[in-house]
């Protein structure tokens, strides 16, 4: 009999593409099935982002890159976080990645190891603990709370910290709540992390474009008394609509980046060469099209919060950024799971169960808004027929 490692026992997963492929085998079945469970913008990358790759692999750029990244890409993310944030960084701190998971995998398994902790977001998105469990560091839950609007307390995250916390995950605007951390909150958790010197940070900012309501993007890289220890996390996925190319990029503090670099080498080479020509292009061409987007995803936001305010024993939130809606289900006697299941099965409409993105996730479900305004209309109509005509089971 086969003996693999302990270890991968205590893999987890991400929810998210089960049921999307559960919704893709109903759909086989002929059942019309409407997804608002998938984390994916529903717009098509900009054309002139495609025909970057285009010409890239028309002129050649068949071949393997540097394990880092092309050098005009790097430049052109560090001109980018720079004008947008008015930071400074060096290209040199610069990694192009295969996605966003690639530096939150690299992050924790530089951290993680038995007898250490590691701080991530409860509801937060689910690789963070899947792969903290898998190095055995302990996985210590940072509570998002609804009362906080979903933002993570300061006071509280640093109450958490210990001897043994070796690793800070943050994530702002959040998957799966939508919640996004004031400056305020922000200024009293690094002034609290300047007396832990020893404890590395990583910010997931992939959804940093994403903001409503007047709220402004606080990007940890404008604090300089935490930069030698913050590694940054971003991408093109979300922003520009490139989820399936699998482009992501890490900004790496000092020592840090020649181990990045190293596990690069040794896990993926280098990232798909004309993605990154399209990334280019993404980044130095017309940002007209990422407006649109996000001006769309606040429309859908709106629409998705008046509706479920008005579904049986369902209340929402206002979100304040990523394209995620987080309600209350607990006076609808269901259990997150369960209702997310019957949902999809007798309704035909794909959510994600809030336990599927950590224990305080129970009593709430996850509400993509990255699909068509029709479609959440529809949506929403078939999940009130739903609470209205059927009891928890």
């Amino acid at each position: 009999m086969l003996k693999t490692v302990a270890a991968f026992d205590r893999i987890g997963e991400e929810n998210a593409f089960a049921v999307l492929a559960r919704a893709v085998q109903l759909m086989a079945q002929g059942r019309d099935i409407i997804n608002l469970g998938i984390g994916q913008p529903d717009f098509r990358t900009p054309d002139f982002i495609v025909e970057a790759a285009i010409k890239a692999l028309r002129d050649g750029h068949h071949g393997y890159t540097p394990a880092v990244g092309i050098p005009a890409l790097r430049e052109a993310v560090a001109a980018d976080l720079h004008r947008r944030f008015k930071v400074n960084v060096s290209p040199d701190t610069v990694m192009i990645m295969p996605g966003g998971k690639p530096t939150m995998f690299m992050s924790i398994l530089m951290f993680g190891e038995p007898g250490v902790d590691i701080l991530y977001p409860d509801p937060g998105f689910p690789i963070y603990r899947s792969m903290i469990e898998y190095t055995g560091a302990r996985p210590i839950p940072v509570p998002i709370r609804e009362e906080n609007n979903f933002a993570f307390s300061a006071e509280e995250t640093l109450s958490l910290i210990t001897p043994q916390t070796r690793l800070l995950i943050l994530n702002s605007p959040a998957n799966p709540t939508g919640g996004v951390t004031p400056k305020s909150e922000v200024d009293k958790l690094v002034a609290g992390l300047e007396r832990h010197s020893d404890v590395a940070i990583m910010s997931d900012e992939i959804y940093d474009h994403m903001v409503y309501d007047g709220e402004t993007h606080v990007c940890l890289l404008s604090y300089p008394s935490i930069r030698d220890r913050l590694i940054l996390l971003n991408g093109w996925s979300k922003t520009y609509a490139m989820t399936g190319w699998r482009l992501g990029y890490a900004i790496w503090p000092g020592k840090l980046y020649d181990y990045a670099r190293k596990l690069a080498v040794n896990l993926h080479s280098c990232v798909n060469a004309s993605a990154q020509y399209a990334g280019l292009a993404a980044l130095t061409g017309p940002q007209d099209e990422v407006a649109k987007m996000v001006a769309e995803f606040d429309k859908r936001r709106k629409i998705v919060v008046a509706g479920l305010n008005k579904l049986p024993g369902t209340s929402c939130a206002t979100p304040k950024g990523a394209f995620y809606a987080f309600p209350n289900i607990k006076r609808t006697g269901w259990k997150a799971k369960p209702l997310a299941n019957a949902l999809l099965e007798d309704a035909g409409v794909a959510l994600i169960g809030g336990p599927d993105f950590g224990v305080l996730g129970e009593g709430y479900m996850r509400v993509s808004y990255a699909n068509s305004t029709d479609n959440i209309l529809k949506a929403l109509d078939r999940m009130g027929e739903f609470l209205t005509s059927r009891k928890a089971a």
